[in-house]
């Protein structure tokens, strides 16, 4: 304990390097607040302060960084843009009706640089070729579709 008590700033550093290696087993960034509030209790060694206040400095570090840093970093690393994958990612765009759709016959489309057939998603709606379709929502190899408002002169 006499080591400990004339190297303390020492501790406070080999503490700080033991929860920072922790940190990059567990990921979950709570373990690395924990080595910033030792490396202020390090700082408060290195100063001289007594050893409770180096505790108490610590401590308050660690707590401010779990409550103010944290949430802050794990918002920021768990958001990120909406990633949408093989078909999913046509619904919401447009499409060029290539064969009349009707609520009783499938017709067909052009979306995305392919031809999908296509239904409409109001099956009381016939849209005639050359129209343009928003994609609402793809079941298997089907669009349902809606046609775009124009503004006609």
């Amino acid at each position: 304990m006499d080591w400990i008590r004339d190297h303390l700033w020492e501790s406070w550093l080999a503490l700080s390097i033991v929860l920072g290696v922790a940190e990059m087993f567990s990921l979950d960034l709570i373990l690395a607040m924990l080595a910033a509030g030792a490396a202020v209790g390090m700082i408060a060694a290195i100063i001289g302060l007594p050893v409770a206040v180096q505790v108490i400095a610590a401590l308050a570090t660690s707590v401010a960084m779990l409550a103010l840093v944290r949430p802050a970093f794990v918002k920021r690393l768990h958001s990120g843009p909406e990633l949408a994958l093989g078909h999913g990612k046509l619904v919401g765009t447009r499409g060029l009706v290539t064969e009349e759709i009707t609520g009783l016959s499938a017709g067909r489309i052009r979306a995305g640089g392919e031809i999908w057939s296509a239904l409409p998603y109001d099956e009381n709606l016939r849209i005639a070729p050359g129209e343009t379709v928003e994609i609402l929502q793809i079941k298997g190899a089907t669009a349902y579709v809606h046609p775009v408002a124009t503004l006609e002169p």
